[in-house]
């Protein structure tokens, strides 16, 4: 499955994309705004192993952010299990040099219309650090709103913050 953007496509991830997925995932810019499983400094062995894990995995929608042929970022949609198995969790990356230039914003609302047409979802949520207002906005020009803000939720490079939970709705 590929999906076509302006500027590129989402489509899956190969062994191939290893050398560019080190090269954007390696910045503490991108992984400063990431969950700490995704680490820094970002080597080839993660690539690796992120790159076999998104291959064998058949429960999420996981997709590289494809522009002139080389992963720039990723992104992916993982539903949850049990009473929470109508709704799914967003997350996503870009390397720094394609950030502000709409592509991150096109790629969330792209990934989130594929996933409420083609699945059975009827909520896709995205926990963002207070910080990153960047990602905030993204959300928000993709059809997002603020459910919640969970005080001092998350903690990261030593510092205690908030996460916002942003939520899109089937219609």
């Amino acid at each position: 499955m590929i999906l076509p953007l302006t500027f590129g496509t989402l489509r899956p991830w190969t062994m191939l994309d290893a050398a560019s997925l080190v090269r954007h995932a390696n910045n503490p810019f991108v992984s400063g705004n990431m969950r700490d499983a995704f680490p820094y400094p970002y080597t080839m062995d993660h690539a690796v192993q992120w790159l076999t894990h998104t291959i064998e995995n058949t429960k999420d929608i996981l997709f590289a952010i494809d522009i002139n042929g080389e992963a720039v970022g990723g992104i992916g949609v993982m539903p949850r299990t049990d009473v929470y198995r109508k709704s799914a969790e967003i997350g996503y990356w870009l390397g720094e040099i394609y950030w502000g230039k709409g592509f991150a914003t096109e790629a969330v609302y792209v990934m989130t219309e594929y996933a409420l047409a083609n699945t059975e979802l009827v909520r896709i949520f995205a926990e963002v650090f207070e910080r990153n207002k960047a990602s905030l906005r993204v959300l928000e020009k993709s059809g997002y709103y603020l459910e919640s803000i969970a005080k001092k939720a998350v903690i990261k490079n030593e510092i205690l913050m908030d996460e916002y939970v942003m939520v899109r709705l089937k219609a």
